[in-house]
């Protein structure tokens, strides 16, 4: 089995795809702080409406 050299279109797709993979990153840990910041603080509605302070 030969020792192929690796060919340049792999290089783009490989980098490519690590932005993209960096960037889904990214909005996952935003979506995820934004949420812990709101579970978090402030005064929270039950069903009814009733506003219930922490």
């Amino acid at each position: 089995m030969a020792i192929r050299v690796e060919h340049e279109l792999h290089r783009r797709r490989f980098s490519r795809n690590l932005g993209v993979g960096l960037t889904l990153a990214f909005f996952i840990a935003v979506i995820f702080g934004v949420t812990i910041v709101k579970l978090s603080s402030g005064p929270v509605a039950n069903a009814q409406g009733e506003v219930i302070n922490r």
